[in-house]
């Protein structure tokens, strides 16, 4: 094996080896750190969230160390392929290949370079070659994916215990069932809102009811009790007594 072939041996062995690492370090302290690892395990249908929770911390640190030091390198191998593994059929599996929409292009990467490092062997710049381990070839990657597969299936079979679908939607629609209740009290806050547009309807009729004071004052009609004077006539008796004489 040249010096060239031994380097990029070390290159990839250090870059799965700190990929690893960075991931169970976020596990443990970033984001929800313990607690949040726990329920995402949870969600996924594990039991016993904070134990799977530091598992996996220890898992993917431990197997990081150990592939930058190039130490028990297919045992190393079999502990990232298994990780990838249950990542991938738990969490990205149902959601297509492409790792842009969360699928599982990642760990399945991650899982096949794991494979070929425990086939390759971690090279003469390891603490394998130093002890004279030589674990590689078929034995090396019959050792990594054995153990990984053997792993996933104890885990999966003691701990993996997802919910129904049937109690999963019903307990998706008592949630619903119970937002309607917001919504009622929106609703009931509406719709007075539309009991009272018709009072806006309404107003036209008030509108309309000058059409009787639209009516031209109606001329007075002299009232029954009161009667106009007759026009005085010239022709009284006063006036033809006047022309008598």
């Amino acid at each position: 094996m040249s010096d060239a072939d031994v380097a990029v041996l070390l290159l990839v062995r250090v870059a799965v080896g700190l990929i690893m690492i960075m991931h169970g370090l976020n596990h443990w302290r970033g984001g929800g750190r313990i607690e949040g690892t726990a329920r995402w395990f949870t969600g996924l249908g594990l039991r016993q969230g904070e134990l799977q929770a530091w598992a996996s911390v220890l898992t993917e640190v431990g197997a990081g160390v150990l592939l930058v030091l190039g130490l028990l390198t297919p045992l190393a191998c079999a502990a990232v392929i298994s990780v990838m593994l249950v990542a991938g059929l738990l969490a990205h599996r149902p959601n297509g290949f492409f790792v842009f929409k969360d699928g599982y292009e990642y760990v399945l990467t991650l899982a096949v370079v794991a494979l070929a490092l425990a086939v390759l062997g971690p090279g003469r710049w390891s603490l394998d070659h130093a002890a004279g381990i030589d674990l590689t070839g078929w034995t090396g990657g019959g050792i990594a994916l054995g153990a990984a597969v053997a792993a996933t299936g104890g885990l999966l079979g003691t701990f993996w215990r997802p919910e129904p679908k049937g109690d999963a939607e019903s307990e998706t629609g008592a949630e619903v069932g119970a937002e309607p209740e917001g919504d009622a009290e929106t609703k009931s806050c509406a719709e007075p809102k539309a009991d009272a547009e018709p009072k806006a309807d309404a107003e036209p009729k008030a509108d309309a009811e000058p059409k009787a004071d639209a009516e031209p004052p109606s001329v007075a009609e002299p009232d029954s009790d009161v009667m106009p004077s007759p026009p005085e006539s010239e022709n009284t008796p006063e006036s033809v007594e006047q022309e008598a004489r």
